[in-house]
This record gives structure tokens, C-alpha cells and sequence, in this order.
């Protein structure tokens, strides 16, 4: 009866424990169940952000602010007497940055002046022996006419025995020499005229001989003056007060903050997509991301720069491993974003290139005739040194360059 009794009596807990396994087991499963909708959920919204977003753009950061880099250069050789700009500075187009010792051109141009001076007073004298050898042909015309004359009287007067055959004969010889002397005269008077021009006296050949070396003296002693081809911001000068210059020689670099572009280097695999002409969007480290610029792709490079380096890789070997190349892409920023968020050359960019369209071309087009960049400040030294070259012919004073 005691056995009975204790055999029917469970063991403590034992209902408890198996209903405390189920609840486990479901909980985990729901828990599972959960992280799975999450990354599921992730993994889609991931799936439709590539296919909505970011399959239709072209990021990198491996880009950097690029820029026009004009070097100003010394036209003539010369000491420096004054530098006028220093780096970081503005200076605007014609302004005078650099200033060489005149004197040696000075002189140049006082000798050149001179000459063409004289070149113009030859002219006038040439001018007057031309007159004066015509006048002379004038009276050796007279002269022969005179002779023939005179021996047209006499020979009437030799069938009549009235005069000597000597006589005569004096006569027609004197005719022969008045011949003689006349066309002696006559070219005498077209050599004279051979030297002078029909036209004035400014297309004279000796008055443009020296017309011209006068010119190239004048626009010589104006260079002197080393002026600013562009305007923009001074940077890298490498001149100073007493240094002997060269024709040719860089003295300081100009660069316009007003003309940047970006230099973005995408993968080749990403250049697929790229069209000229898509829109970029352009943030700049210097200002974080609180500036977007908003450029446009304007080309891309013929070659990789890889290709462009100044040792290129030599792939012909046994060891080649494959290098992802990068192609560099030109994006232009708006001239107004420049102005209101200046950039420098050389900073770093990330840009995000929008390839929804693609109907834009791959290959740039055909050069304008259009210069991209261009100064006039020479054209004008060429000007000046004309007008003086003029006033000098009309007798007015030396225009000082």
C-alpha cells in the first residue's frame, strides 16, 4: 500500500518544466522572426535605394580643385629695380607687377628715334636731288635744242661755201654730245626718282626700315614695365630687388579664383555611365558639408592618368597585376558660387554626378574658334609704339613709352 502510494506521486515540478520549454522555444522563434523582417525590411529598402538612388550616380572622392596657372614672364633682359606684387595679393589685368632698369632700353630707343629721324630728312633730301636732277635734264634739253638749231642754220650755208666743212662738223658733234649729256641727265633723274615712292612719305623703304626699328625699341623700353596679362591672385614669386632677368624668365605666377574647375578621377568601370553635360554636385572639404556646388560635366580626358605620368607603367612583364586606372573628369563650377565660396587650387572635392540622363555625348566637341583665354595688353603696346612711331615721322616730339 506504500508502494501504491508512492508511485503515484509525480515528481516536483514536473508539468511546470515541460510548459516552460514551450514558451521558451516560441519566444526565440519570434525573436528570429523579428531580426529577420529587420534585415529583410534593411535589405529591400537597400534594394530600392540602389535602384531608385544610387544606381543613377557617380561618386568619388579622389577629386580636386584645378585652375588656370599663368605664368608672367620678362620680355626683355634686365635688373630688377621693384617688385610691385607680392603673393597672395590681387592684381588686375595690365597692372604693373614687376619694373626692370630702363636705361638700356632707354637708350636704344633715343638711338632708334634718331635714326628714324634722319631717315626722314634723307627722304626730303632725295626728294630735292630728284627736282634738281629734272631741272638739269630740262637744260640739257634746251641745250640740245640749241645745238640742233645751230646746225640746222649751218648747212644751208656749207652748199653755199659760205662756212668751212670743219665748221660743220663742229656743229653736229656738239648736237651728239647735247644728246649725250641730255640722256645722262635723264637717268640721272630716274635713279634720283628710283629711290622715292609714288606714295607719302611713311611708305618710303628707308623710312619703314627704320619705322620698324624704332617700333621694336619702343615696345622694348615699355616692357620694362613687366604688367599682369590677367587678372587674378599672385602666387609662387620668385623675384627680387636686384636680380638679373632673362627674356623669358618666369618671375611670378597669376592665378584667377574666378575660373576653377574640378578634376574628378573616376574608375574606368564608372565611366560608363558619364555623359557631358550631366549635372554634379560638388562639396568642397574646406567648407564641409554645409556648400553644395553646382557643376556641370564638361569633358573628359583622352587618357588615363596613368598614361599621362611622367614615367607610365610598363605592363610587358611577367609580373603584371591589374591596376584599376582612373580617368580624370572636368567638372566647370558656376562663376557666382566661386564668388560667394572662394575655392583654392589644389583642394579636395567630393562629387556626385547624376546619371539619369544620358543622351549628352561621350567625346567633346570641335574647338570654337573662340579663345578660351586671351589679353590684349600687348596688342596695346603695339598700338602705342605706331602712334609714336607717326608723331615722330611728322616731326612732333618722342612719345615717351
Amino acid at each position: 500500500m506504500n508502494d501504491n502510494k508512492t508511485s503515484d506521486v509525480s515528481p516536483p515540478g514536473a508539468a511546470a518544466g515541460g510548459n516552460g520549454t514551450g514558451n521558451g522555444n516560441g519566444q526565440r522563434k519570434r525573436v528570429l522572426l523579428i531580426i529577420a523582417s529587420v534585415f529583410g525590411v534593411l535589405a529591400l529598402g537597400w534594394l530600392l535605394l540602389w535602384l531608385l538612388v544610387l544606381s543613377h550616380r557617380e561618386t568619388t572622392d579622389d577629386a580636386y580643385v584645378e585652375g588656370d596657372q599663368i605664368g608672367v614672364s620678362a620680355q626683355t633682359a634686365g635688373t630688377v629695380v621693384a617688385v610691385l606684387a607680392d603673393d597672395t595679393q590681387r592684381v588686375d589685368a595690365g597692372q604693373v607687377v614687376v619694373r626692370l632698369d630702363p636705361t638700356d632700353n632707354d637708350v636704344a630707343l633715343a638711338r632708334a628715334a634718331a635714326s628714324l629721324t634722319l631717315s626722314v630728312r634723307q627722304d626730303t633730301q632725295q626728294q630735292q636731288l630728284a627736282s634738281q636732277l629734272d631741272a638739269q635734264a630740262g637744260a640739257r634739253q634746251l641745250e640740245l635744242q640749241q645745238a640742233e638749231a645751230e646746225l640746222a642754220r649751218r648747212q644751208p650755208l656749207l652748199a653755199q661755201q659760205a662756212i668751212a666743212g670743219e665748221e660743220l662738223q663742229r656743229s653736229s658733234t656738239a648736237v651728239e654730245v647735247a644728246r649725250a649729256a641730255l640722256q645722262a641727265g635723264v637717268r640721272q633723274a630716274r635713279a634720283a626718282h628710283a629711290l622715292l615712292s609714288e606714295t607719302p612719305r611713311e611708305t618710303s623703304p628707308v623710312v619703314l626700315e627704320a619705322r620698324a626699328a624704332f617700333v621694336q625699341s619702343w615696345i622694348a623700353a615699355r616692357r620694362s614695365s613687366v604688367r599682369a596679362p590677367s587678372s587674378g591672385y599672385v602666387a609662387r614669386r620668385n623675384v627680387q630687388v636686384g636680380q638679373r632677368v632673362t627674356a623669358g624668365q618666369t618671375l611670378l605666377t597669376i592665378i584667377p579664383l574666378d575660373r576653377l574647375w574640378v578634376e574628378a578621377n573616376f574608375k574606368e568601370g564608372q565611366l560608363r555611365a558619364l555623359r557631358i553635360g550631366q549635372s554634379a554636385r560638388v562639396s568642397a572639404d574646406v567648407y564641409g558639408g554645409s556648400v553644395d556646388f553646382h557643376g556641370q560635366v564638361a569633358g573628359m580626358s583622352a587618357g588615363t592618368g596613368a598614361a599621362f605620368s611622367l614615367l607610365p607603367a610598363q605592363n610587358a612583364t611577367g609580373n603584371w597585376i591589374k591596376v584599376v586606372q582612373r580617368v580624370p573628369v572636368r567638372i566647370v563650377l558656376p562663376a557666382d558660387e566661386l564668388a560667394r565660396h572662394p575655392l583654392r587650387i589644389g583642394l579636395s572635392m567630393h562629387v556626385n554626378i547624376g546619371t539619369d540622363e544620358r543622351s549628352g555625348p561621350v567625346l567633346g566637341s570641335v574647338a570654337s574658334p573662340t579663345a578660351v583665354a586671351a589679353t590684349d595688353i600687348y596688342a596695346e603696346d603695339y598700338q602705342a609704339a605706331q602712334q609714336a612711331a607717326d608723331a615722330l615721322i611728322r616731326g612732333q616730339a618722342l612719345i615717351s613709352p
